[in-house]
């Protein structure tokens, strides 16, 4: 048995919005649910929006985030709140958390997972967007599950304030943390990748960066070989970099056939240094960019979906996660909701779909493969179970 629906509201937050949201979600379900997804605009009182819908749904297993855009069955939405239900018996359910990211991100990570169940079989994974370092979590949570575990996920947003961002488990409101919800049991889970964009120009090599600070390309200041790539758009730095991201193309950093991205969000004059939105490794092979059009971006995650559903080795689809960066919802502009639709459309258009508009993805490059975070990139994660 596998039930599962969501839920939107656009009412200020108050413990009372959280109540009527919490009492619709279980009316649909028709029972209490079993674990929980809420995604929301920050906004004042919203501790008490939290409060009041861990109170009517009566679960622990509640996680959830601020973003720069939600993700419902009913499409986009931005300063709303959407929450979703899972009622079933094929899967079970534990959530944990951890703070200090930026004390040490890749720690972080290691104890996260040692919170969870060791029969563990997937995790999703939100994280605060704007502090600490997410590739370094996440390998830290690589390191202690291994692959088997399919993690996936989002780091939180703040509608674009870049000021600070929040993730909730169960009636915790925190910041400068992650949180994770295990599932474990008889389902499979299939994710999928695609960002749109496409190598263009001469790669050079990383011969020196820190995290995600790069500060040479081929010997020569990383800020330098940026302008010269792009021309009479270098004076647009760091903004344009939305449009023309770096890719990481060394194989192993591969979606099959993209690139990992890495957004530019400063450039440093003095050191001719830019830094990214994850890391950039001392010796890997980088690129500049381009493609992300509105068309390309809707082939992309469509194809993502697709993967998605391939990857569940014909069970049945049962719940869309989508977990799409920020940047995709500038460049896509009026035609945001059409890239949910899409994704519907491919993987099942009757189906209960969540997620938000994150400041990086969390998702594994190919089925089976480690998880690792991504920018401007269109992540899909599908549930199925056997027929």
């Amino acid at each position: 048995m596998f039930n599962a629906t969501t839920v939107v509201t656009n009412e200020p937050y108050s413990r009372e919005a959280g109540l009527r949201l919490g009492r619709d979600l279980v009316s649909r379900l028709g029972r209490n649910p079993d674990a929980c997804w809420l995604f929301c605009a920050p906004g004042a009182r919203m501790e008490e929006l939290v409060g009041g819908v861990y109170e009517t749904v009566k679960t622990p297993n509640l996680v959830g985030c601020t973003t720069d855009g939600e993700i419902s069955t009913s499409g986009f939405s931005v300063s709303s709140a959407v929450l979703a239900g899972i009622v079933t018996d094929r899967v079970r359910f534990r959530v944990a958390s951890v703070t200090g990211l930026r004390t040490d991100s890749e720690r972080a990570g290691r104890e996260l997972a040692k919170k969870l169940p060791v029969d563990t079989r997937h995790v999703q994974l939100l994280s605060d967007g704007l502090t600490g370092n997410g590739c370094a979590l996440v390998r830290g949570m690589n390191l202690s599950l291994g692959p088997r575990v399919v993690i996936s996920g989002g780091t939180a947003g703040d509608a674009r304030m870049f000021k600070q961002t929040w993730q909730f488990e169960g009636t915790r409101v925190l910041t400068d943390s992650a949180v994770a919800i295990a599932m474990s049991g008889n389902f499979e889970v299939g994710t999928g990748v695609r960002s749109g964009w496409f190598p263009a120009g001469a790669t050079k090599k990383v011969t020196r960066s820190r995290g995600n600070v790069v500060y040479e390309l081929d010997g020569e200041p990383a800020l330098s070989v940026y302008r010269g790539y792009l021309g009479p758009l270098a004076n647009r730095l760091p903004a344009v970099g939305v449009q023309f991201p770096f890719g990481l193309v060394d194989e192993m950093f591969r979606l099959g056939e993209d690139p990992i991205l890495r957004a530019p969000m400063a450039i440093g004059e003095s050191d001719g240094s830019v830094t990214f939105a994850g890391e950039i490794p001392e010796g890997s092979t980088v690129c500049l960019t381009t493609g992300g059009t509105v068309e390309k971006l809707m082939d992309a995650s469509r194809e993502a979906a697709r993967r998605a559903v391939e990857a569940l080795k014909g069970t049945k689809p049962q719940m869309i996660f989508f977990y799409s960066c920020m940047a995709r919802k500038i460049l896509l502009g009026s035609r945001t909701g059409a890239e949910i639709e899409n994704i519907r459309n491919t993987v099942g258009d009757n189906l209960p779909a969540i997620g938000f508009y994150t400041y990086g993805e969390f998702c594994p490059n190919v089925s089976g493969a480690e998880c690792h975070l991504h920018n401007e990139t269109a992540t899909v994660t599908v549930l199925g179970l056997p027929y």
